[in-house]
């Protein structure tokens, strides 16, 4: 594919304010405004979709109108609460802090999703600028028993073949080696990892080959 392909794919998936500034060698770089974090979030998801794309500089802006700023200490409520409502998230375990709109989530959980669900439910709120995830996932398995039940969701995958994809567990950490046809692929492969009671930190060292 080439760069002009790549940035007529591009803007093709992307359906709202973001811009390419420029395409080079499989680069996308991303500018312009949004109206909330959450419309950021899916601008990059959306450009990860893109077949051919090596990597991103984003450089999207989060601008509220006057009449949606929201004040920390009203944001800071406000995760908290539906933080509280989430019936998939533990009470009292995730803390929250409120600079400028940004929002750093801390604590620890059982499971990865909760960790993903945190953060998801509180970027959708209005005020937020962004959002840094210091959550920790708290080890549930034997390290020793990971590398299976990731093989396992592997091969339950549609998307991908198990076989192309090297599993290295050291620890609670995995390391991901490899080759895939496209970054939707890459990322279904993370997730699997991810999916996985025990693991706390997953290194992707697998490539897109278009």
């Amino acid at each position: 594919m080439t760069d002009k392909d790549l940035r007529r794919a591009v803007l093709d998936e992307l359906d709202f304010d973001p811009s390419l500034d420029a395409v080079s060698n499989g680069v996308v770089t991303l500018t312009g405004h949004v109206g909330s974090y959450a419309e950021k979030v899916e601008a990059e998801r959306a450009v990860r979709r893109v077949r051919g794309m090596r990597a991103i500089a984003e450089e999207i802006a989060v601008r509220y109108a006057d009449e949606k700023k929201v004040a920390d200490d009203q944001i800071a409520a406000r995760a908290l609460a539906i933080i509280d409502w989430s019936v998939h998230l533990p009470k009292q375990a995730i803390q929250v802090k409120v600079a400028g709109g940004w929002v750093t989530l801390t604590g620890t959980v059982d499971w990865q999703y909760q960790m993903a669900g945190a953060e998801a439910a509180v970027r959708k709120l209005t005020g937020v600028h962004g959002v840094t995830n210091h959550i920790e996932v708290r080890p549930r398995v034997p390290p020793m028993a990971v590398k299976d039940k990731i093989l396992e969701a592997f091969k339950r995958g549609a998307l991908f073949e198990a076989d192309g994809i090297k599993v290295t567990v050291s620890g609670d950490k995995v390391i991901l080696e490899g080759a895939v046809t496209a970054w939707a692929e890459r990322d279904a492969a993370e997730r699997a990892a991810w999916s996985v009671p025990g693991v706390r930190a997953v290194e992707d060292r697998i490539v897109a080959v278009s």
